[in-house]
């Protein structure tokens, strides 16, 4: 399975206007100060810029309140200014408008909205309008799906270097989406983007690695990209490092290794770890054998190997076990909640 990063929050030096611009007086000093961090200096700069009607200063401004940089976050203050400077024509304040209304993150969310300010922006060459505004068109969000579409927006975004647009390309080549399936160009695309730090390329390309597909297969490969994707959280690549250790492939079989990289995956909510660390409680690989802690996270995650290891297991044992998926559903609760059972004394 390939996935989008459907994470709307961008690094903030893609979107800041610092474009090169006619100088205005105090617009260059606002942007110094906020590159050290001087918000209160920044937003003294820029504010008579942006009431005065400079684009690029009511964007800096809006992105200030929306970002909660030097000021409380106040997200009705941010639209006005990303509107006054978007109805200018300013691509960035489209853009982001577009990703305001695609997220909901301060209103309803709108997918009509996103598209229509996203499309602003993208027909001006902004990159990452581009690549969102190619998911919409992917999903039918806003307007009707339509992959050929979607394809031609991830491609301009792609060409100008946006790691996401560069994945997203890449995911359409490798599920034959508005394109012909071509697992070679797909590796191109996932390749270009996991060079750039994108998780969700480098855990594609690993599946690319582990498959065969428009590469040979190579083990050890796929274990280095599922690594670099773990390593920054993603809990997909975390679960797929944990199998790989499980299993032996790439790297020397290691189930207490995998143990923790099922652990890492399954507090974060991912299902299929939450089973794969059933899976090691149940048959003690990694670590010491234990049914109720088997049938808890098998309940958890709405795994079936749970009516298995509920048959080796007594009433009171069950409801012990149903008691401690209670405590595992609690947010960011599973790992506390697994010691603490482990750890507390018994008759």
């Amino acid at each position: 399975m390939r996935y989008f990063l459907r994470n709307i929050f961008l690094v903030l030096s893609l979107f800041f206007s610092m474009t090169p611009r006619i100088s205005l007086a105090g617009f260059d000093e606002g942007i110094i100060a906020f590159n050290k961090k001087d918000y209160a200096t920044a937003l003294r700069e820029f504010r008579p810029l942006a009431t005065k009607g400079d684009d690029s200063a009511q964007f800096n401004l809006g992105f200030m309140y929306y970002y909660s940089q030097g000021v409380p976050q106040n997200y009705k203050e941010a639209l006005k200014w990303f509107r006054l400077s978007a109805d200018q024509g300013n691509a960035r304040a489209q853009g982001q408008l577009g990703l305001i209304y695609n997220s909901g993150q301060g209103v309803s969310p709108n997918y009509k909205e996103a598209a229509k300010w996203l499309r602003l922006a993208a027909f001006q060459g902004n990159a990452i309008s581009q690549s969102y505004l190619g998911e919409l068109y992917y999903t039918g969000q806003g307007v009707p799906q339509d992959h050929k579409e979607a394809v031609k927006w991830f491609r301009l975004s792609a060409d100008q270097s946006f790691s996401k647009g560069q994945s997203n390309l890449g995911l359409m080549y490798n599920t034959g989406q508005g394109v012909p399936l071509d697992y070679k160009e797909a590796f191109k695309w996932y390749r270009l983007a996991a060079d750039q730090g994108y998780v969700i390329a480098q855990f594609n390309l690993g599946l690319m690695y582990a498959n065969g597909q428009g590469v040979p297969q190579n083990y050890k490969e796929a274990v280095k990209w599922f690594r670099f994707a773990a390593d920054h959280g993603y809990t997909t690549a975390q679960n797929r490092l944990g199998s790989m250790y499980g299993k032996g492939q790439g790297v020397s079989q290691d189930y207490k290794e995998a143990l923790k990289w099922f652990s890492l995956a399954a507090d974060q909510g991912d299902a299929s770890a939450q089973g794969n660390l059933g899976v090691s409680y149940e048959y003690g690989d990694g670590v010491e054998s234990n049914a109720v802690i088997a049938y808890a996270l098998y309940n958890l995650s709405a795994n079936a190997n749970r009516a298995r290891v509920a048959k080796t297991m007594s009433a009171k044992e069950i409801e012990v076990a149903q008691n401690l998926t209670r405590e595992f559903t609690k947010q960011g609760n599973l790992l506390k909640a697994l010691d603490k059972y482990i750890n507390e004394p018994r008759r």
